[in-house]
């Protein structure tokens, strides 16, 4: 990569991008005065940068405190549509879908959360309600713990140290020493399983999807009410193709 001149940089562009970094799931709202301190910028120029991000549609405002909106989530699709992932995956997810009869996600990481980034609905009457831009607890989930159980070693000891394992049903693991030897476990057979940790009478099952040299990028979900599928159904009926469709989006993204 070139190295960028100072003619070159653009100043204003990094400082937006600063102000949208710094909000998150532990500071979702700021006021004015906390935006400043934490970019250490004057009242004045955060407050530029914030007025415009409103103006742009990236933030939202209620007179004292601003926090971001869903659009901001248009800069990672875009960094994923340039993967081709989206293109890649929604053929193969909705073909899976139909198969199964069964609702099939595609799921990023975002710190201590995942992100859904593609659906593929079944035809059932009753079917699960996670949509695309929904952002769900990484722990309690298949999805989550595939792609936590991809990450290396530090950065999965600096998620046990910081995160909030909070407890969702009567069955949510929030015992970090229990959640450090699941994600271990999900590293070693590369899949995951969770029963009903997110919400009463929901299972799923995901596998890791991969670019063609092996980084893991994204995860592959299937979810099945409980009264339709047990956890060992769930590994018999839906792995296989699951890993195949993990597969075949591989095969289909830019090498």
């Amino acid at each position: 990569m070139n190295k960028v001149s100072d003619r070159d940089y653009v100043n204003s562009l990094a400082r937006g991008l600063e102000v949208i970094r710094v909000f998150s799931r532990q500071k979702p709202k700021m006021t004015l005065s906390e935006v400043s301190q934490a970019t250490d910028m004057t009242r004045a120029t955060a407050r530029r940068f914030l007025l415009t991000l409103t103006k742009e549609g990236y933030v939202e405002s209620d007179g004292k405190y601003f926090w971001l909106r869903a659009k901001t989530l248009e800069l990672g699709f875009s960094v994923l549509s340039s993967m081709n992932l989206l293109d890649a995956t929604q053929p193969i997810m909705d073909g899976l879908a139909t198969k199964m009869n069964e609702s099939c996600f595609c799921a990023v990481l975002d710190k201590d959360a995942v992100i859904y980034i593609a659906r593929a609905a079944s035809k059932r009457v009753i079917d699960v309600g996670i949509h695309v831009g929904s952002r769900v607890p990484a722990h309690c989930i298949s999805t989550g713990r595939v792609l936590l159980a991809a990450q290396s070693p530090e950065k999965i000891q600096e998620y046990l140290d910081t995160a909030t394992l909070e407890k969702l049903t009567e069955h949510t693991v929030t015992s970090k020493v229990e959640l450090r030897s699941l994600l271990e476990e999900t590293h070693r057979q590369g899949w995951s399983i969770v029963d009903q940790e997110l919400e009463i009478g929901l299972r799923s099952i995901s596998v890791p999807i991969r670019t063609q040299s092996g980084e893991v990028i994204a995860a592959l979900n299937m979810c099945s009410l409980a009264s339709r599928s047990t956890p060992e159904e769930l590994k018999t009926r839906f792995l296989g193709e699951l890993l195949d469709a993990s597969q075949k989006i591989t095969l289909s993204l830019l090498a």
